[in-house]
This record gives structure tokens, C-alpha cells and sequence, in this order.
């Protein structure tokens, strides 16, 4: 290594008096300190092209004394315009905003990535960096990390007056040249061709200047238009780097200008401003909310100017209007589609932020609130006045065909895209293969809502199929979720042991592996799963011990005897954060080898576990509690329904049936003691999906059934979760990896508190947990055995979210998990499917001194990354597997006759309702005006309809519920009211997906 401090003479750097800097400052107690940094140049950073000879003896070995393989190839791919091949150098920009097509499989290999560019990447956009760093460790790319910073001669020094991004890019184009010359003596004497070193960008100055100093260029459309799948390509392009010029051509700007950031930073801090999560109605995409920390109650954000360009998932700053502009919640449901089917994608001319039919809407919404009595108060609204930090993703949709010219061919055209969630707006989309794309699912990144566009703007990524097939309709779905699905790569593979499916638990007691653990193989022990489970997390055992107390273990998987912290399958694992379970396949946190064979415990074969183990009294009252690793042998593996039948079935009386026995007696117990405490009984809709055994297509739906063996499943699992809380939190009460439920507002509960009062009669406490779960055990209708769950399925709904953390962010009264009603809790026994739980073993571990904790899981910074994920992660898995649900739903349905089915009303607007079907576990919307009873003629007019917001009944008066032309008849429909429905599959046309489609044959249940 060369340290110079003075260039050599000669060099265009020799101006400069050292490569280095000084720095004074100032400490707060007023004394002066001197910061000397200084840069060490080095002229053995190898340019790692296969065609250069010195480099490759020259290049200086690794830490380990390894010499890194060359990256960039001898005979790089040639263009039109490059003929010779050809070595990229992207700036900057191309990186930030054409990353899509960079990753593409079929173009841009042998790629130099500066250091200079590497750096501003990252400071511009942790995930692109993220994204740009992967493609530098795979070997299909050739993507190359030069550090031009550190080669003598391509390392630049800002000059006095220059910018720091003009001095960027002088340092791209320095690397540039360097290159040029270095290869081209590199390959003098040789029979090798020079290929040409092309720096790409979209900067007119930086192009200008590097034509002027020699060095070939050009822009990223223009590069593209030379490769043979352009059209595609071009698609690809971000609309973020089309020329600026036509936006300023508009005229005036439509939506207001957002506050600096200064600004809005000193807003909240002062509290006249509020940051929060933005989020759209799913019945009104007009009407928006952003719950903020200081605010009971979330503000509601309505009409177009006020949401001002904010999309959904976005962090905002709002600010609340005038009392007089308060409203309350939107009793009306307005669909995007209905309003905006005319809206012209190509449009040039100034938009009004909203349409006169967007606006009508608005106002009549205002009438309402003014006519309204003085107890249904208006919410406090609001304005978003900026965009902290963007929640765009990739979005799934397809084509509005209305929007598609057809005489254009293959020329440009910007054409609509209508996302998979109704709650995205469409996006604005230039195209050359609109004909291609048309009725195909594809994925669009946005990337840019200007004032002057009443939609974002954004680019073709790619096509995941045609709409309605499977494999396109998962994919979507998973891509909508956020779900990493690529098969794992070599790196995590690796880490797997090296004998496979052959792996056993060693025989040899005095093996190492055994140092610490217990041998618990001559336990009878079992699983009881669902039905054709493969990844088995846990299994259990009970006894009676010589006391007449009961002897019970909770043994799960031991996941973390076979990833380590920091190595690449843990990396991955930490990405992914959860299993993601669809109908029709498991979507992994681990690869299949661990999670299906040597992590689960499948039965007849040793496998390594962590086991808890309890002494309870015959109350199910704990009298001490163990923690231990363990080797297991399970000796059978039940279904829920298997175990039931054999603990009913009094003619088995071996030990294995009467430990379940004794397990399912505890169970109850313990069941008992936390309802008594005021653990929450709540319900979900859940559906079994019947497929066909060679196909996999589904035939039928059925409602799960739950049996006493879940519940005990459940007990088990939950009292194991806050044993290994407790003593995770005692041992690190900075750093223990919880799992809280925080106490919902009394506000959330506010508008079912008025349904059930003005409906039932019935009065809903929510002072605590307890008050609740008494409350809703009174929630009976008699003469409606549903009517409780439908209750608790609502109540379910106005609960916050349980979240994971570190037990150093919050106070301790603050870790109660309200459902469960427990002061602490975390995730132990599911550590296959959840990366939390690998968490929590591994600070278990290290709690009884198995093993030293890694230092990364006492960081608290680290630990509340790890939580941030996985809380994402996690709740989009289980919204994946609700989509997933749904569509299979739908597809089960599509080849049936038309059903008919009971359900309950559980939701009223001003113009339709929503049904709630238990036999499908399902909820769907019935508008007004595609109401038609049999016999009925014609359809409702909005002026044959009224509606009363304080008893939450809807009365329709129309020739459409008439069995008789020429003669209205009145229908009414009241909430939580039993309907007979008509359940039909139909491809909706804003999304394209199969929903199901609910229609209204009669009030009241079935005859």
C-alpha cells in the first residue's frame, strides 16, 4: 500500500497540497479540538476485467490470503452501437430510478459500480442499495465494485466552488477514461479486442462534458433502443427520467405544495401538525384516515385535495382544519372505477384535482352531517400537507382496456393501470406493447406524483400471466403482500448440514452435541397437529408424579441448533420473518430439509428439542418450571380430529391416550383460570378448502370445526409462551424479545356500543378486558345462535394489532398482552414458521447458560430492526393467506350453480350494505343499485332509497323489490338483521380478480 500525502509531479491532482483534511471544533464546555482525517491513495485496486494481464498478478490478496476472482468478462456483449462489447459505468441516477430494468435477466452485464456511486446510492436509498449490493455478489451479472475513491488515479478532489454532485460526476468520468487507457494498454501486443467503456446517464451537462473529453455515453433510453427486446425494455425505464420540460408545459399546478421538511418537522414537535399512517377506506376511496400517537381517534382526510397525492401505507403529516370543515365518518360508498371511468390517460391538459361528480359526492356527504342531531358528533379532518416517507412497493393489476388505443400498434401510448387493491389509485403507465399486456396480470413500479397529474405516474416491470390462472393470480398475491418468495440461494443453502436428510442425532451419548442436554426419549410423547401438517414445531407429555402432582413438557423443535446468528440462512430467515401459509402451498421461513425433516418433530425418529417442563398441581396451578435442551423420540403424530377420537374412545386406555387424557383435563383448567383473569374469547371467520386429490383444484368450502384438542394445543402452547417470557426478561430486561397487545381506545368500540345499544338494546362495558368478556357473553339473541359470534367477530375488528418488541422500548405496564390477559408474553414454541421465536430460544439458551448470547441480540437498536420486520412481515402473512382464501373461495365456487345462503347484515351505508356468509367465512357488499329481488323489474333509483343513520336501517321502496310491474313495494334492511343471499362468482371489473358477488333475495332466514 502507498500512503501519499503529496501527489506525484505530473499528476492533475498535483495542485492539490496533501489528501488530506483538518477540522476544528468546538466542545460545549468551550474548548477547541483538531480532527485530522487523511486519505490513503493505492495504485493495486485492480480493475478486475479477465482481459488485463498486470492487474491479475498485481491484485492484492484478501484478509485470509485469497485472491479475489476477476469479474468482468474477456468478451463483454456487444450492441449495435458497441460492436466491439462493451463495459457499462450507470451514474448515480440510472441506479435510483431505472434499478427494475437493471436487474433484468436479458441485458446489462459487465457492469462497473463506482464507489463514488455505491455511496450516494445508499444515501439516497437504503432498499435500491440493498438491491444493488445483491447484484454485486451474484456471478450471473458481472456487476463490479470499483472503489475509485482509493486508486490514485481516478481519485478527484472538489475544487473550490464546485458542487458536491458536479464533482461526482467528474469523478465517474474520471474512472471512465482511466479504464479506457488502463485496458487499452492492457490489451496492446494482444490478440484481444478493446471493448468500449460506456458511462450511462441522464445528466445533459455530465453527458456534454464527457463527449467533450473523449468518452463514449449516452442516455438510458437511447443505450436500451440499441438491445434486441427494446420494446419491453423501454417500458422498464422509469417515468421519473423522462424530460422535465413537458411537465412545466402544463400550466398550473393542481395540488397544493407540500411544507418543507423543516417545517413539518417543527410542526409536529410544537404539536400543531400530526404524522401518521395514511390509510383509504376500503368502501370510499375519497374518504381516508392517519391515526396519530396524541389523537384518541383517527382524523379523517376527504376528498382529493385534502388526501394531496398521499397513497396508502404512506407516513404523513396532516394538519387539522377549521372546526366548521369537521365531518363525520362517510355514510355513502364510492368506488374509483365508477367515478373515473372517463378520465383520458393521455391527457396534457391541466386536471382538476377533482371531477363535479366527486365533488357532488362530497357535498351531499356535508348536507348529511349538517341535518344530523347533536350526538353524532363530526370528526376533527384534516389536510396532508407532506409525505415523510413513501410506502411505495411493486402493485399488481392489470390493463384498463378502456384506456388502450388500438390504432397506436406498437407505438407509445400511456394507458391506465387498475391495481389489485382498490385502495391504490390507477396509475398513469407509457407502453409500447399495450396489445402484449392487455388481459395479463403485470407489476408496475410508480415513480412520481407531480402537482400538475391527478395520478401517479410509473413503469411496466414485468408480465406474471394471463388474469385468472393460478399461477399468475398467486404470484399476484404474493407480490401484493410483500411476500419474499424466490427459492433460497446457494449461500443459505450452504449453511445446511452437509448430510442432508441423512443428519441423525448422534447414538453416542458422550457425542458433544449432547453436552447440556437431557435425554427425554423414553417419554411418551406426542404431536396433534392439523391434518397433513409436515413442519411439527411442538409436541407434549404428561404423567402423574408419585405427589399426585402432574409432570407436563411442552417440547419444541430446536431450529436454533442448526442456524447460527449471522450466517446466511439467518439472514434469510430475519428477511423473511414468518412461514406464509396459502391454500395450495407454504411459502418457507427455513429451507425445506430443516422445516419439513431435521428441525420437525415427526414421530419414530430422535430429534433434538427445547424443552419446558412443569410440575402442576391437579388445579393446573404451576409449582415449578424447567427449561432444558433435550433429544425427543415422539411416538405418534395426531390430527386434531385423531386425538379427539382417541381420547373419546374409552377403549383405549394405553399410557400414551391417558397422558392426552390428563393434558386435556389441565387444559381446561388452565382455560378456566385465564378467562377468570379476563383473557378475551374473540371469533374469526375461518374456512376449510376442499380440493381435488389429483388436480389440487377446489371443489367445496366448509367451516373449520375446532375441538376440544385445539383448545388444549392452545393452553399448552400459550403457558409455555409466558413461562419462557418471564424468564427471557428476567435474564435481559433491556433486550428480551416480547410479544404486547396493547389496550384498544374505548373510542374503537364507540360506533358498536350505539349498533348494539339502538339494535339489541344491549349494553357492550369496555372499562378492561374482563368488563369486555363479560359484556360479550351477554351478547345473546335467543332466537339467533350466530348472533355472538357475529359479535365477537366485530368486536375482533376494533382491536389494535399485537405487535412484537424489545422490552427496553416500552415501560413495563406496557407489556400486557390485553386478549390473553397477561402481564408478559412472547413467541417460543413455532420457531419453524417464526423468526421471533428464534429470537426467544436463543436468549432462552443463553438464560440457563447453555450457550453466550450473540452480541447482535443485545443491541437494542438491532432488536427493534428485527421487531419492525417481523411486525410487518407477519401481518402480511396473514393477509396473504386471507387472499388466498378468498380467491380459492371464488374458484370453488365458479363451476356451481348459483347457492343460496343465510347470512347477517354487519355493516349499513347510505346506498348498499354488507353481508356477512358464515358458511363461507366471507363478507360482501350489496349496492342499492344492483338491488333486484326475484320477480322484481328495473332498478333502484337513488331517490327510491332512505336511509336512517341513528337505527342503522336502509329502506327501499322500488318497482326493483316488486313482484309486479307498475307497483312499488318497501323492503327494509336493518343491522345485524338475518338476509337469505344469492351467491354467485363474477369477475370483478376494476381489479380482475373472481370475487364473490352477494345479491338480496329476501330478508329474514331461509323458509
Amino acid at each position: 500500500m502507498t500512503s501519499l500525502k503529496r501527489p506525484a509531479t505530473g499528476h492533475d491532482n498535483a495542485s492539490m497540497p496533501n489528501i488530506s483534511s483538518k477540522v476544528f471544533v468546538r466542545s460545549g464546555k468551550g474548548k477547541c479540538q483538531k480532527i485530522v482525517r487523511e486519505l490513503y491513495l493505492r495504485q493495486d485496486i485492480p480493475c478486475s476485467s479477465k482481459l488485463c494481464s498486470p492487474c491479475n498478478f498485481n491484485a492484492p490478496a484478501d484478509a485470509n490470503g485469497k485472491v479475489l476472482s476477476f469479474v468482468l468478462s474477456e468478451r463483454p456483449a456487444g450492441t449495435s452501437a458497441f460492436t466491439n462489447g462493451h463495459y457499462l459505468i450507470p451514474d448515480t441516477n440510472i441506479f435510483l430510478y431505472c434499478m427494475d430494468i437493471i436487474e433484468t435477466e436479458s441485458a446489462f452485464y459487465d457492469v462497473i459500480v463506482l464507489q463514488t456511486v455505491l455511496e450516494e446510492v445508499r444515501n439516497r436509498s437504503l432498499p435500491l442499495y440493498n438491491r444493488l449490493r445483491s447484484l454485486t455478489r451474484t456471478d450471473e451479472k458481472r456487476f463490479y465494485v470499483f472503489h475509485n475513491e482509493f486508486r490514485q488515479e481516478t481519485y478527484v478532489k472538489r475544487q473550490p466552488g464546485e458542487s458536491i454532485n458536479d464533482r461526482n460526476d467528474r469523478a465517474v468520468r474520471r474512472a471512465c477514461a482511466w479504464y479506457k487507457s488502463h485496458l487499452a494498454d492492457a490489451v496492446a501486443g494482444t490478440t484481444s479486442k478493446l471493448p468500449e467503456i460506456v458511462m450511462l446517464s441522464d445528466d445533459r451537462e455530465n453527458l456534454r462534458n464527457a463527449k467533450e473529453e473523449g468518452i463514449a455515453c449516452c442516455p438510458i433510453k437511447e443505450y436500451v433502443k440499441g438491445l434486441k427486446n427494446a420494446d419491453e425494455l423501454l417500458d422498464m425505464i422509469s417515468a421519473a427520467v423522462e424530460d422535465q420540460e413537458s411537465k412545466l408545459t402544463k400550466g398550473g399546478m393542481l395540488y397544493p405544495e407540500y411544507y418543507s421538511l423543516s417545517k413539518m418537522l417543527t410542526g409536529v414537535k410544537a404539536g400543531t401538525l400530526h404524522q401518521g399512517i395514511f390509510n383509504v377506506s376500503p368502501y370510499n376511496f375519497l374518504e381516508g384516515s392517519v391515526g396519530t400517537a396524541g389523537l384518541d381517534k383517527a382524523l379523517l382526510v376527504l376528498g382529493r385535495e385534502n388526501i394531496n397525492r398521499a397513497v396508502q401505507g404512506d407516513l404523513v403529516v396532516v394538519e387539522i382544519l377549521p372546526k366548521d370543515q369537521w365531518k363525520r365518518p362517510s355514510t355513502k360508498i364510492v368506488d374509483e372505477e365508477t367515478l373515473t371511468k372517463n378520465d383520458n390517460p393521455e391527457s396534457d391538459q391541466p386536471e382538476a384535482i377533482e371531477t363535479e361528480q366527486e365533488r357532488k359526492a362530497l357535498v351531499e356527504e356535508a348536507r348529511k352531517t349538517q341535518g344530523a342531531p347533536l350526538e353524532s358528533r363530526p370528526q376533527p379532518t384534516a389536510k396532508v400537507v407532506g409525505v415523510v416517507k413513501r410506502n411505495w412497493r411493486y402493485y399488481v393489476g392489470h390493463v384498463d382496456p378502456s384506456s388502450v388505443a388500438s390504432s397506436r400498434g406498437r407505438g407509445q401510448q400511456t394507458v391506465f393501470l387498475l391495481p389489485m387493491d382498490k385502495r391504490i389509485p390507477k396509475i398513469r403507465m407509457r407502453t409500447r406493447q399495450a396489445s402484449e399486456i392487455l388481459g395479463k396480470r403485470i407489476v408496475v413500479s410508480i415513480d412520481a406524483w407531480e402537482r400538475t397529474s391527478r395520478y401517479p405516474v410509473g413503469h411496466f416491470v414485468r408480465s406474471l400471466g394471463e388474469v385468472e390462472t393460478k399461477e399468475a393470480e398467486t404470484e399476484a398475491l404474493l407480490l401484493e403482500w410483500d411476500v419474499q418468495y424466490r427459492p433460497f440461494p446457494k449461500a443459505v443453502l450452504d449453511c445446511l448440514p452437509k448430510e442432508g436428510h441423512e443428519w441423525k442425532v448422534p447414538a453416542n451419548a458422550e457425542d458433544p452435541l449432547w453436552t447440556g442436554r437431557k435425554d427425554f426419549r423414553d417419554l411418551l410423547i406426542c404431536s396433534i397437529d392439523p391434518p397433513g401438517c409436515q413442519d411439527i414445531d411442538d409436541a407434549l407429555h404428561a404423567r402423574v408424579l408419585p405427589n399426585g402432582n402432574y409432570e407436563v413438557g411442552v417440547h419444541i423443535a430446536d431450529v436454533t441448533h442448526f442456524v447460527k446468528p449471522n450466517n446466511p440462512m439467518d439472514d434469510e430467515a430475519t428477511a423473511r420473518g414468518t412461514t406464509v401459509y396459502l391454500v395450495d402451498k407454504r411459502i418457507d421461513m427455513l429451507p425445506m430439509l430443516l422445516g419439513t425433516d431435521l428441525c420437525s418433530l415427526i414421530p419414530y425418529v430422535d430429534r433434538f428439542a427445547f424443552s419446558v417442563i412443569w410440575e402442576l398441581t391437579p388445579d393446573a396451578q404451576i409449582v415449578n418450571v424447567n427449561f432444558t435442551k433435550s433429544a425427543i423420540r415422539s411416538r405418534e403424530a395426531f390430527s386434531y380430529e385423531q386425538a379427539q377420537i382417541r381420547i373419546d374412545d374409552s377403549s383405549y386406555q394405553d399410557d400414551l391416550t391417558k397422558g392426552m387424557r390428563m393434558l386435556l383435563m389441565l387444559s381446561k383448567k388452565l382455560r378456566q383460570h385465564r378467562m377468570d383473569a379476563g383473557a378475551l374469547n374473540l371469533a374469526s371467520p375461518e374456512v376449510k378448502i376442499q380440493t381435488d386429490s389429483e388436480t389440487s383444484d377446489p371443489v367445496d368450502v366448509e367451516t373449520k370445526q375446532l375441538r376440544e384438542t385445539n383448545s388444549l394445543v392452545e393452553e399448552f402452547m400459550l403457558l409455555a409462551n409466558i413461562s419462557v417470557a418471564t424468564k427471557i426478561y428476567q435474564a435481559f430486561p433491556q433486550t428480551a424479545m416480547l410479544r404486547r397487545h396493547g389496550a384498544p381506545p374505548a373510542t374503537n368500540f364507540e360506533e358498536l356500543q350505539a349498533q348494539l345499544k339502538v339494535r339489541k338494546g344491549m349494553r357492550l362495558l369496555v372499562d378492561s378486558s374482563r368488563a369486555l368478556a363479560d359484556s360479550l357473553d351477554t351478547c345473546v339473541d335467543p332466537a339467533e345462535p350466530f348472533f355472538n359470534t357475529l359479535v365477537r367477530i366485530l368486536a375482533t375488528r376494533c382491536m389494535l394489532a399485537a405487535e412484537y418488541f424489545c422490552s427496553g422500548t416500552q415501560a413495563y405496564e406496557e407489556y400486557r398482552h390485553y386478549g390473553l390477559a397477561t402481564e408478559i408474553y412472547t413467541h417460543f414454541t413455532s420457531p419453524i414458521r417464526r423468526y421471533a421465536d428464534i429470537v426467544a430460544h436463543r436468549q432462552l439458551a443463553a438464560a440457563i447458560g447453555y450457550e453466550k448470547l450473540d452480541d447482535s441480540l443485545q443491541s437494542k437498536s438491532k432488536l427493534e430492526g428485527i421487531c419492525k420486520n417481523i411486525n410487518v412481515r407477519h401481518r402480511n402473512a396473514q393477509f396473504a393467506g386471507r387472499a388466498s382464501v378468498e380467491y380459492y373461495v371464488g374458484q370453488a365456487l365458479r363451476n356451481k350453480d348459483m347457492v343460496e345462503e343465510e347470512g347477517f347484515v354487519m355493516r349499513i351505508f347510505s346506498n348498499g350494505f354488507v353481508v356477512f356468509v358464515p358458511r363461507f367465512g366471507i363478507d360482501g357488499l350489496i349496492r342499492t343499485k344492483e338491488l333486484q329481488l326475484p320477480g322484481g323489474h328495473g332498478v333502484v333509483a337513488e331517490e327510491e332509497v332512505a336511509f336512517d343513520p341513528e337505527q342503522y336501517v336502509l329502506t327501499i321502496e322500488s318497482e326493483a323489490v316488486s313482484g309486479r310491474p307498475g307497483r312499488k313495494e318497501k323492503v327494509e334492511v336493518g343491522l345485524f338483521e338475518k338476509v337469505v343471499v344469492r351467491v354467485r362468482n363474477v369477475k370483478e371489473e376494476s381489479t380482475g380478480k373472481r370475487k364473490i358477488k352477494l345479491e338480496l333475495v329476501r330478508t329474514g332466514g331461509k323458509k
